[in-house]
């Protein structure tokens, strides 16, 4: 029954993790779900995989105003249903530990799963558009400062101090990364005899990397960082060997988003953590 639970809890947060990817990169207030052409989306298509199944992807009826309406009416993209999975999986995934875990509360269990709403919607923007948004981050951590106060037994970081030195541990090594990519383009620049504009490591890694300390604690902020970087580096080559096989040239500056990599390891190391540290450490 847990499981079932989970899943349908995880099928709602993807609704409104897609709700709220559409419209808080354009700081937009949130609204009914629409087309791209402006079109309101019926009650069953504001599920992404309710749309694609019922034959609801797209409007039925383009939408009046000319002005909106670009050719054919705008299809919803794979994105919609794949976010309902994701938070359907980390819904699942944040059970499975949750059942696993002695100490484990109700209250706790609410918490974690607010966890994984935001880490979904974090993904989704930050692949979607390069950004990792300060009003996802900062509720976020007020959310982790409260969850340490109010169920200081059950909560990861158990004690403010270990969640202000994992927050510090999570903030300074990605702050000097954020300051190195600035010297780093620079340079880059002037051997190339042109300005870069790219940046190199954003500012949204550093706030989201300190949440992951906030919420994680310094022992296992210390371990996810290093989880972190293994993982981005495999999947910046991932991504040059598969550019490589789809014979597409590789700019040296394109911007892949880093934040997917921190909340994998942040996931990670919040569930199952303990795990993780025995396998790694022996201990």
């Amino acid at each position: 029954m847990e499981y079932i639970a989970a899943l349908i809890v995880g099928f709602l947060a993807g609704v409104l993790v897609n709700a709220l990817s559409d419209d808080l990169p354009y700081r937009r207030r949130p609204a009914r779900p629409t087309y791209a052409d402006g079109t309101p989306r019926p009650l069953l298509a504001w599920s992404g995989l309710l749309a694609f199944a019922t034959g609801q992807r797209r409007p039925a009826v383009p939408a009046p105003n000319p002005a909106r309406q670009r050719g054919e009416p705008a299809a919803l993209s794979w994105r919609y249903p794949l976010t309902e999975l994701l938070t359907m999986f980390l819904m699942v995934l944040m059970i499975h530990a949750a059942l696993h875990e002695p100490r484990m509360s109700l209250l706790q269990v609410v918490f974690w799963g607010l966890y994984m709403v935001m880490f979904a919607l974090v993904v989704v923007i930050d692949i979607e558009h390069k950004l990792i948004l300060f009003v996802v981050v900062i509720p976020s951590a007020g959310l982790a400062l409260l969850n340490v106060i109010l169920t200081p037994e059950t909560a990861t970081p158990t004690t403010l101090e270990n969640a202000f030195w994992g927050a510090v541990a999570g903030f300074v090594p990605f702050f000097i990364l954020y300051q190195g990519g600035f010297i780093f383009t620079y340079i880059m620049g002037q051997v190339r005899g042109q300005r870069i504009d790219t940046v190199a490591f954003g500012y949204g890694d550093v706030m989201l990397m300190t949440l992951s300390g906030l919420l994680l604690g310094l022992d296992r902020t210390i371990i996810g960082l290093f989880i972190t970087v293994f993982l981005g580096a495999a999947g910046a080559l991932g991504y040059m060997l598969l550019r490589l096989v789809l014979r597409e040239r590789y700019s040296l500056f394109t911007a892949i988003p880093y934040g997917p990599y921190i909340v994998a390891a942040s996931v990670l190391m919040l569930l199952y953590g303990a795990q993780v540290r025995v396998a790694l450490l022996g201990y």
